[in-house]
């Protein structure tokens, strides 16, 4: 079994600041983004050496000895395209999960084929509808297409509200991430099949399965095989600790993918990504493993807060909702002065903060200063500065605004 180790940030240079904020405004401004890029607008600066970085669901396990073995080989060969490789990717899938491999494509990460759904099948008459609070992504790309964006709140069990959000009647994509970001609750595999059966005519059902293999959720591919109004997302980012190497799919019957490829054409994948997927995919033991791994850490760490009464939402991923019963940006802030670095706040809740799950040693270190600063302690000569609306870089002025309209 894999051991956890610990992951530290290194700096960068001011230049590469630069670079990395002129490059974020862009991606904002074009409507393509995905949890790095998210991240990263809340905290423009480099992470201090050694500091805790538990703010983008990343896997601190990275990819496997393995897969780390195949992107080394595959360099070799890092001059030729290679487009076979991700064929037998595609078919090695296929067999794994019965289907047919036209139903399949690959993608640099999951993140292209979410906004290229929500660019074929939403307009300004056919509504974008998420979760409210969700997974932020689509509704950038919706801004392009014109869409209206309609955010439902959860229940009260912190799934998606699929009676709702089927009850849209203008509906060209409903979006729903299982277990969702950034709650790590379950949506049930009968309120899915529920959203498609009641689902408005011509509306597409996007299903983002990216944290699927942390959880005890039942999986949504045999809604694919019965060739229903679903694309079904997956991504090698997070379980398999590929989210630097990108590789993902979408899985769709052909005509679905055909739409998503009007805006994607074909292009080759990075063969160091593909190779890497392909031996994690062979390996039977990987999943569980490190599904074993991240309850262990998490488990841990919800016993350390009911010891001392800090609220949480129960997660069936890597990471959860941590409740400060106070401003949490101001907590996320003084965490920072404590080189603990946490995830970003969500309008609709407000007094909540997103932790990913680390490593053990991390986690630790993160229990210590939200003990610390719960109890105000907080170096003040360290303090950072949390998000504001915009952000100047030099003259880059980077939009910082998480208020979508409904």
């Amino acid at each position: 079994m894999e051991e956890l180790r610990n992951v530290t940030s290194t700096e960068s240079s001011r230049r590469t600041f630069l670079r990395l904020g002129a490059g974020i405004s862009a991606a904002l401004a074009s409507g393509f983004v995905n949890e790095s890029v998210l991240a990263a607008v809340e905290w423009p600066k480099a992470f201090p050496k050694g500091a805790v970085v538990i703010d983008a669901n990343e896997n601190p396990l990275g990819p496997s000895a393995e897969a780390r073995e195949a992107v080394a080989k595959a360099a070799e060969n890092g001059g030729r395209y290679s487009r076979w490789l991700t064929e037998d990717l595609v078919e090695q899938f296929a067999k794994q999960e019965g289907l047919k491999p036209e139903y399949i494509r690959a993608y640099p990460g999951s993140s292209l084929p979410l906004h290229y759904s929500v660019l074929a099948f939403t307009s300004p008459s056919r509504s974008y509808v998420t979760a409210d609070p969700g997974y932020e992504a689509g509704m950038y790309a919706a801004k392009i297409s014109g869409a209206r964006i309609v955010k439902v709140p959860l229940t009260k069990s912190y799934a998606h509200d699929v009676k709702a959000m089927t009850e849209v009647p203008d509906a060209g994509l409903l979006y729903i991430c299982t277990p969702n970001n950034p709650t790590g609750t379950l949506t049930s595999h009968s309120d899915v099949e529920y959203a498609l059966k009641n689902k408005p005519k011509g509306a597409i059902l996007l299903l983002d399965e990216a944290y699927i293999h942390f959880s005890n959720g039942t999986p949504a591919l045999d809604f694919v095989k019965a060739d229903q109004d679903i694309v079904v997302l997956r991504t090698f980012s997070k379980i398999y600790g590929m989210a630097g190497l990108r590789c993902g799919y979408s899985i769709a019957r052909p005509d679905l993918q055909e739409k998503l490829a009007n805006f994607s054409g074909w292009n080759a994948m990075p063969v160091t990504a593909v190779q890497a997927a392909s031996v994690s995919l062979s390996d039977p033991q990987l999943v569980p493993e490190r599904k074993q791994i991240n309850v262990r850490v998490r488990a841990g760490v919800f016993e350390w807060l009911d010891s001392r009464g800090y609220r949480y939402i129960p997660s069936e991923t890597n990471f959860f909702m941590l409740e400060t019963n106070q401003p949490a940006i101001e907590i996320r802030k003084a965490l920072a002065s404590h080189d603990v670095f946490v995830g970003r706040v969500w309008p609709s809740m407000p007094s909540h903060l997103r932790v990913t799950i680390g490593t053990g040693a991390e986690m630790e270190r993160f229990q210590t200063a939200f003990l610390e600063v719960m109890n105000g302690k907080t170096p003040q000569a360290k303090a950072s500065q949390g998000p504001s609306r915009w952000i100047e870089l030099d003259g880059v002025r980077i939009p910082n605004n998480r208020d979508f309209s409904v």
